[in-house]
């Protein structure tokens, strides 16, 4: 039986796509393995996000490569967003890539390891299927689960290059994310994150072309055996009254709403090409105030001709809005958008300044909402058991698995993970809670 390794790098989005190719790896015979050394065929699922992302791609790769010395038949195959944009480069430049796969190829995926084994080198970054009705293996822990409901973004945000790489808005079918909810709480899901590159515009190019994210909110909330399910990743402009009333009403929804929104500067953001202005923003989490629900955001500092006074207008906003949560990142420019052409570009150690004051703005905030839970109960989710500190950790359903803080837990006896508990929350830091499981 032949043995595959595979490295995924980026985001939950992209762990999906590597979850698909590793199913179907699985049925094929593969043996998946962990350690590269004794794997016969290697993958780097990369991400071409940022600068920083890319470079991490390259530097798997290389890393992968390494392993191909001395090994005869050894295959190294690179698939994904980085993939997607740069093929021919990699090819040419890191020989011991013996194929290459793009973001809506992944149908090919044996056509491209049998024109390997021939001593070709394929490279496959058509337009070809963007979902695939394949068994996943899940890299994460058995009980959580992503599941993909569109492909691809159609706002074309000056920045971002990731139309570029995934193409156009292509919502899911919603039966077929509905099913694969429904399998994999069979298999003992109890958690499942709804993704996408803009989750709240769900369903506008299908049907009557409305938004349908309520709606499915809805069906999967009725799947037995699913305990919580939480959305990621919308926009402004899209995020309605509908959708959060779905997110209120629904017992099993998060009340947690991830709104990216990257500046609140009308003259920025428009240079962005954000739609929804400043006002529009401040009613949607006036609105989610209102109703009970946590706000997550990201934001760019640094982006071109941001002036003193507008990062200090995003200042304001974010010591007003007192997000939960907040990210943020330096601009950074990416080739074919059109943020990297213009005028007024930031100064590295400009943006950087920026940035650290920002978080530590943050991070006072997250500090005095975190101690502001003491004293409150809530049910846990168990995620595992630090040895370093001998004791188990969760989350709630405040805490979004992978991005958010944890929740220290002191039990006087034995949790699983996967386990629901009741806790009182008794400490508190800057992004973790400590708690006392009932």
């Amino acid at each position: 039986m032949k043995k595959v390794g595979m490295v995924s790098l980026g985001c939950a989005k992209n762990r999906v796509d590597s979850e698909n190719m590793l199913g179907m790896l699985r049925d094929r015979g593969y043996e998946i393995v962990n350690d590269p050394a004794e794997a016969d065929v290697l993958f780097v699922n990369t991400c071409g996000f940022i600068e920083s992302a890319k470079e991490e791609s390259i530097d798997a790769i290389f890393e992968m490569a390494q392993y191909k010395k001395g090994s005869r038949g050894k295959k190294l195959f690179v698939t994904g967003c980085l993939a997607q944009r740069y093929p021919e480069a990699l090819l040419s430049e890191i020989p011991e890539i013996d194929g290459i796969l793009g973001v809506a190829e992944y149908a090919r995926l044996f056509e491209m390891m049998d024109a390997a084994e021939r001593n070709e080198k394929p490279c496959y970054t058509a337009n070809g299927a963007r979902f695939l009705h394949t068994p996943r293996v899940l890299t994460t822990p058995g009980y959580s689960a992503y599941v993909k409901i569109s492909d691809g973004c159609d706002n074309r945000c000056t920045f971002c290059a990731i139309p570029l790489i995934r193409g156009g808005y292509i919502s899911r079918p919603f039966d077929d994310i509905v099913e694969e909810c429904r399998q994999l709480a069979a298999g003992g899901v109890t958690e499942i994150s709804l993704i996408a590159q803009d989750t709240s515009r769900y369903g506008c190019d299908i049907g009557d072309g409305h938004y349908q994210l309520p709606e499915l909110l809805e069906a999967v909330s009725e799947i037995e055996g699913l305990r919580w399910v939480r959305v990621l990743y919308c926009y402004p402009d899209s995020t309605d009254d509908r959708l959060l009333d779905a997110i209120q009403r629904l017992p099993k929804v998060a009340p947690y709403l991830d709104l990216p929104l990257q500046h609140i500067d009308d003259a920025l953001l428009k240079r962005m090409n954000r739609r929804g202005s400043a006002d529009w923003i401040k009613d949607r989490i006036a609105e989610c105030r209102r109703r009970g629900i946590l706000l997550r955001t990201t934001m760019i500092v640094g982006f071109p001709g941001e002036t003193d006074e507008q990062f200090q207008t995003l200042l304001s906003f974010v010591k007003e809005a007192r997000f939960e949560r907040l990210g943020a990142f330096t601009y950074s420019a990416e080739e074919g958008t059109a943020a990297a052409k213009m005028p007024d570009q930031i100064d590295e150690s400009v943006k950087a300044a920026r940035l650290d004051q920002l978080m530590m703005l943050q991070q006072g905030i997250s500090m005095e909402v975190n101690e502001a839970r003491i004293g409150t109960e809530c049910e846990v989710l168990v995620d595992g058991f630090d040895e370093e500190t001998g004791r188990f950790y969760g989350r709630s359903l405040l805490e979004a698995p992978e991005s958010d803080g944890c929740i220290w837990l002191q039990a006087d006896r034995a949790l699983t993970p996967g386990q629901y508990v009741n806790v009182r929350i008794t400490g508190a830091d800057a992004y973790d809670l400590e708690g006392d499981v009932l």
